[in-house]
């Protein structure tokens, strides 16, 4: 007995299988999750270009011009972030103010129980008006591990905020 015991003892075949097996499973979980927070910076960093380049049509007066509506708005958020961000999921408030000072009086967004951007309407001013503009995107955590450490939403997604305050140009105004 004493002599398979001492065999058994040094028997190493299978070792390697069984450091995998208790390494293997944090590498994975920690490679899925760094795959998890670079696609949740880039798509930070999509809202936060898509939201520069659509203020400049309500900065040059390319909206206004056109009625005031938010469809050229929103197609310009869209032509910007399709690639990572599904359009009907962009949530955006145009404000006019009276000032830049009055931007620093704004209360933050406020959102409803399912963290939907409550809406605050759409109106990006005039000719030398100060306009803030919010671009909301909820980004939907996809791995189960992270979700309670990533999310800060109910529904396990992140909400993600792009702000910007800016000045409108001298633009002409049609007739």
């Amino acid at each position: 007995m004493r002599a398979f015991i001492t065999k058994w003892l040094k028997n190493n075949r299978g070792t390697t299988a069984v450091e995998f097996a208790l390494v293997g499973v944090p590498f994975v979980i920690m490679s899925i999750g760094t795959i998890e927070m670079a696609l949740m910076f880039t798509s930070q960093s999509v809202l936060q270009e898509a939201t520069f380049a659509a203020a400049r049509v309500i900065r040059t007066g390319q909206v206004q011009k056109a009625g005031g509506t938010e469809e050229l708005f929103r197609e310009e958020v869209c032509d910007f972030a399709e690639l990572l961000i599904p359009c009907d999921q962009i949530q955006f408030q145009v404000q006019n103010l009276d000032s830049f000072e009055d931007a620093q009086d704004q209360p933050d967004p406020t959102f409803d129980d399912e963290g939907n951007l409550e809406d605050q309407g759409f109106d990006p001013g005039g000719r030398n008006d100060v306009v803030l503009i919010r671009v909301v995107y909820n980004y939907p955590v996809r791995t189960p591990l992270l979700q309670a450490s990533l999310s800060n939403t109910m529904g396990g997604k992140r909400t993600m905020l792009s702000t910007m305050v800016l000045q409108t140009e001298p633009y002409e105004e049609e007739d």
